[in-house]
């Protein structure tokens, strides 16, 4: 029997993930969102594909939370996309009430999907929706670090011409500007990337990375980036879906790995068929602690500015 899988949002994100999710087969798509149109003429446009290349895949459009009923996978990107000038910080109030409501929905139609977020601010989004909803910490997570992670090896590759699967690499802490790129755990061909490319020059990638989102939501002036987040939300549910236990660096809930409790923040983990199996510890270097502990702040802020705007969330 296919999986179904739910995508909560049908814009740029959640249209281009249905399609991913169509091409690789992975399960029946229900796309949701409340302009219903949308999200029907989505999914007819992608249904009228298949035929081309056989893909025996389901697929529709719904504004109806029925439909999503007893989702085994759901990915949620509703909410507004950061504009160019505004930081995932200004998103919080409209997408913490949007956030709200989504979770009180599967909470009833779907307690026992594995839920992935997407919406910015990721951190604090993904913590919200978690609370709000009540499902089990190890059943919700938040795409981020593997996007962060897929830009810093694209700025390297770019950087050094060469191919970016020869790269190994990945971002920890919030998915913002306090983002953690780990260059003494980044290796080029089994080479550390600290012997390749100069600390300067380093640092500039670095900071690249940081503002990958902001980058591209200057060029396109209208929207933020879809395609690299989509690919990476479909990596998650694929590990979930067909158990293959990959370890990725994702937002995920922390009982005390890395001195952190009771938060949500980007670190590996092991996706399989149970959703998160293992939080991966990894030993951080003196400086690498220090940025860590940082982007934990970071994200504690925030957090306490959305329990400001909710205050069913400091419960």
């Amino acid at each position: 029997m296919r999986k179904k899988i739910t995508l909560i949002g049908a814009g740029q994100i959640g249209g281009t993930l249905a399609h991913l999710i169509t091409i690789k087969e992975l399960g029946d798509v229900v796309l949701f969102d409340v302009a219903e149109g949308v999200a029907k003429g989505k999914a007819l446009d992608i249904a009228q594909s298949t035929s081309i290349d056989g893909f025996d895949v389901s697929l529709i459009g719904t504004s109806n939370y029925e439909d999503t009923k007893n989702s085994d996978v759901i990915i949620i990107t509703a909410g507004i996309p950061r504009k160019p000038g505004m930081s995932r910080d200004d998103l919080l109030e409209t997408n913490l009430k949007i956030i709200k409501q989504v979770a009180e929905e599967i909470k009833k139609s779907s307690p026992n999907a594995f839920v992935i977020c997407i919406t910015n601010p990721l951190d604090v989004i993904v913590m919200a929706f978690q609370k709000y909803s009540g499902l089990p910490t190890n059943k919700v997570i938040g795409m981020a670090g593997i996007l962060d992670s897929s830009r810093f090896k694209y700025f390297i590759s770019q950087e050094l011409k060469v191919p970016v699967k020869s790269i190994e690499s990945l971002v920890l802490g919030g998915h913002g500007d306090t983002m953690v790129p780990m260059p003494k755990q980044t290796k080029v061909n089994g080479k550390p990337i600290n012997d390749l490319i100069q600390k300067e020059k380093l640092d500039l990638i670095i900071d690249r990375t940081r503002k990958g989102g902001a980058e591209i939501g200057k060029l396109l002036q209208k929207g933020s980036a879809f395609y690299a987040p989509a690919a990476s939300g479909i990596e998650m549910a694929e590990s979930y879906i067909k158990d293959l236990k990959k370890t990725l660096p994702c937002a995920t809930y922390l009982n005390g790995e890395y001195g952190v409790k009771n938060l949500y923040a980007g670190v590996p983990v092991v996706i399989g068929s149970k959703g998160v199996e293992k939080v991966i510890e990894l030993y951080l270097t003196k400086e690498e602690k220090i940025n860590f502990d940082l982007s934990i702040s970071a994200v504690k802020e925030l957090f306490q500015s959305a329990i400001k705007i909710d205050s069913d969330l400091g419960k």
